[in-house]
């Protein structure tokens, strides 16, 4: 058993997230900034940023964006993907907790995607890291992240399940169980990845938890740390109001309070 988020996970990560909708993810997000500020946003800041999935393809519609994740192997591969994009000049990578991390610049925006905020499964994990995007904001500056939903998580439960991808080295298998903890709204997830005609041990397995969060929960642990709640909408339609079906939310929150020390 490994951390979550090691060698073998980090290299197979990009071939098994090979049909997620990045760019229409940064579509939302692009949205999401016409609709929300009247500033022009320039900087980003992508907190657990992953192996830069977001941060690249921002970086090719002109923002600067600043990634940062505390996985070794997920900022190696970001790092090699920016190197070798036209974008390298927009694109800088850090190796950190975002819970503990500082930089001496502030941005127009900050962004936790594909449930980094979940990561966090202390009310006090959460308070740091949404203080991390806080502090790194400009006044009235832009948080936007998306998480799972409790009342979705608790009716539709989490299901085993398989999945396949094709790589130039062979075929990636992971095989996915998960075991809710309702009491502390978490979810237990175990990945199994193992390769057929790779060099890649077989199985490796990572174990990660995440917790889920309702309405009030996160208007709550915004409010605590100087945000104010926009909206908060299904991922896939962001104009409708969450309900049990709708497993991943998307949240927009303004920075307006003084930020924290």
């Amino acid at each position: 058993m490994i951390e979550p988020f090691g060698a073998v996970y980090a290299d197979a990560y990009d071939a098994l997230y090979a049909d997620k909708d990045y760019d229409g993810e940064c579509d939302l997000i692009e949205r999401l900034f016409d609709r929300y500020t009247q500033r022009r946003v320039c900087d980003i800041l992508d907190l657990g940023c992953g192996t830069g999935g977001h941060a690249l393809r921002l970086a090719r519609r002109g923002y600067r964006v600043l990634g940062v994740d505390r996985s070794a192997s997920m900022i190696a591969q970001a790092r090699n993907k920016a190197a070798r994009s036209d974008d390298a000049a927009r694109l800088e990578f850090a190796r950190a907790d975002l819970r503990r991390f500082r930089a001496e610049r502030r941005f127009d925006a900050a962004l936790m995607m594909f449930a980094v905020l979940g990561y966090q499964l202390e009310d006090a994990d959460v308070h740091d890291a949404l203080t991390t995007a806080r502090v790194h904001l400009r006044p009235g500056g832009l948080l936007l992240f998306d998480c799972w939903y409790a009342p979705a998580v608790l009716h539709l439960r989490p299901t085993d399940r398989v999945k396949t991808a094709d790589t130039p080295q062979g075929r990636l298998t992971r095989t996915t169980s998960a075991e809710l903890d309702i009491a502390r709204h978490r979810c237990t997830v175990r990945f199994q990845v193992c390769g057929e005609g790779t060099a890649r041990p077989a199985p490796t397995e990572e174990t990660h938890c995440v917790r889920y969060f309702d309405a009030g929960e996160l208007e709550s642990l915004l409010h605590g740390c100087g945000f104010a709640t926009l909206h908060i909408g299904a991922t896939d339609e962001f104009d409708r109001k969450p309900d049990e079906t709708t497993w991943n939310v998307f949240v927009v929150a303004r920075a307006v309070a003084t930020a924290p020390p």
